[in-house]
């Protein structure tokens, strides 16, 4: 695998000024941009370094894009709505504003409402868990992401050691290649460990809001757990669910 790397930047060479440095092949329109230029020093572990960079990248735009559409969608204000209509016992107003909503926390109030007459603290649980599930998509690769891409540079600092060794085997302590080697190390152990601390930075931040999601999905379910329990204990009657699934919504006017 490493041999049919290897020959990859002599193809991407061709037909262009090539030059070599340190041992290394540089194309001539790479000349210039030290990004191209270190790709290209840092030798063959390099290819499989740039595709953690891209996935990597492509993760946390992924997270990020979704964290600011769920943070648009949040609507505290109507979930105040919910919880005022559920504590007079209106249950009926509850599930009509609580009916098609973006916030996460008003749709697990709507899934458990709806199984009143079933397990409220189930359908609660379930809908908490498919809420969470949702926030914490790919978190498990960028993870992975962090455990990879170090090694990968670790890798790369063995085969340019490696490389520094057979160039002094081949041609003595010629400094030109001995250098090429060491540096081959370096590059690849400073893009992985680059790699590895940015997405961890992303990563704990991603983190640190699926726990507040978390906290906030239990306090809502409690909350609503409370509040039936009281409506319960005053007999209030809870067959107005059925009648508010097959209402228009003519709550919702009150978001």
């Amino acid at each position: 695998m490493f041999s049919l790397l290897a020959n990859v930047a002599p193809l991407l060479a061709a037909g262009a000024d090539v030059t070599t440095i340190m041992g290394h092949t540089i194309p001539g329109w790479a000349k210039g941009n030290i990004f191209l230029e270190l790709f290209f020093k840092g030798g063959v572990v390099m290819y499989p370094i740039v595709a953690v960079i891209i996935i990597a990248v492509a993760l946390i735009l992924e997270r990020t894009v979704w964290w600011m559409i769920s943070g648009v969608r949040r609507s505290p204000g109507k979930l105040d709505k919910v919880y005022a209509a559920l504590e007079q016992g209106n249950v009926a107003a509850s599930v009509n504003l609580a009916r098609n909503s973006g916030d996460p926390l008003i749709r697990t109030i709507w899934h458990g409402l709806n199984h009143v007459h079933a397990s409220v603290e189930g359908a609660l649980q379930v809908a908490s868990g498919v809420e969470l599930q949702r926030a914490g998509r790919f978190m498990w690769a960028m993870d992975t992401v962090i455990t990879l891409a170090p090694l990968l540079g670790l890798l790369g600092t063995v085969t340019g050691i490696m490389t520094a060794f057979n160039a002094v085997n081949e041609g003595g302590l010629t400094p030109a290649a001995v250098s090429g080697g060491i540096g081959e190390a370096l590059i690849a152990t400073a893009f992985g460990l680059g790699i590895a601390i940015g997405t961890l930075i992303f990563f704990n931040y991603f983190n640190a809001k699926l726990v507040k999601l978390q906290f906030e999905l239990e306090t809502t379910c409690n909350n609503v757990l409370i509040m039936m329990n009281a409506l319960r204990n005053k007999n209030t009657n809870l067959d107005v669910v059925d009648d508010a699934r097959q209402q228009p919504q003519q709550f919702a006017s009150s978001n």
